[in-house]
């Protein structure tokens, strides 16, 4: 059976998606604010499960929903992976224990706390706001222009130190600020959908991940059905294609050319075209 032969085996059940610059509708982008609605319209008809997949915290997340109003999702993966939390009966959403130790079992006893010395060592890495970090997400600024050069300084730190930890590097694409997530070691965004999925029992293709920027490569890579909105940059679009080239991925691999939340209907109506 060929590689997309039996992705099609498999039908789309679940829309995991980075929220800001690809859910979320630009502001004053009147097309995005329709197409939330046909989106929320086109999961309904075809069943298909809402998972926030994002770098927000959930305090954060909470805030976009009420914002924006977004659809309550039963799941949100948030802090880049840090952090999964699900929502029960009464509708509140508790974190999710099993997730949490999981996380405690990759860092032992080296926390978050113990970084911030040695790291404040590096020139123009600048501590995120404390409403930015969490448990098992230490989070920097730096300038966008020697983000290449501060991120390899960190990461020469955290090899050096053998420390069970990773970076995740990004631009922001509304502030323009460079973005440096520290995570305990393996964990992504990718990383973590694909725990949740194995402890649902969702199958990895009957799922769909939309994102737009740097922390989302490693979901966009990781062999999902896959849509990367109109508004992201021209080297996450190359680097994410040259993946699926290289992995012969048939069929998996939407690039919208709509923006944001029209790119993800776009994408996901691309998807639902093809038999299933």
């Amino acid at each position: 059976m060929s590689k997309a032969n039996d992705l099609n085996q498999h039908r789309i059940s679940t829309l995991a998606t980075d929220m800001d610059g690809t859910f979320i509708p630009l502001e004053g982008n009147a097309d995005n604010v329709r197409d939330l609605a046909v989106l929320g319209q086109q999961m309904n008809r075809h069943q298909i499960d809402l998972v926030y997949v994002t770098g927000r915290d959930f305090a954060l997340v909470n805030d976009a929903i009420d914002t924006y109003q977004l659809p309550a999702p039963m799941w949100v993966i948030c802090d880049v992976g840090a952090a999964i939390y699900h929502r029960g009966e009464s509708g509140d959403y508790d974190l999710l224990a099993e997730y949490r130790s999981h996380l405690s079992r990759i860092v032992a006893t080296v926390g978050t706390a113990a970084l911030l010395e040695p790291f404040s060592e590096i020139a123009g890495l600048r501590k995120q706001e404390e409403s930015k970090q969490s448990e098992f997400k230490l989070s920097f600024y730096a300038d966008a222009k020697h983000l290449d050069k501060t991120a390899g300084l960190l990461q020469n730190l955290v090899s050096e130190m053998k420390l069970p930890y990773e970076m995740i590097a990004s631009v922001d694409p509304f502030t323009g600020d460079g973005l440096i997530d520290l995570l305990p070691r393996g964990v992504s965004k990718a990383s973590a959908l694909d725990w949740w999925a194995k402890h649902v029992g969702c199958h990895r293709q009957s799922i769909v991940f939309s994102g737009d920027s740097g922390n989302d490569l490693a979901a966009l890579t990781a062999g999902y059905r896959s849509i990367v909105v109109g508004n992201a940059s021209a080297s996450l679009i190359e680097k994410v294609q040259q993946k699926h080239r290289s992995s012969a991925w048939d069929n998996r691999l939407h690039v919208a050319q709509a923006s944001a939340t029209s790119g993800v209907l776009e994408g996901l109506e691309h998807f639902l075209s093809q038999p299933q």
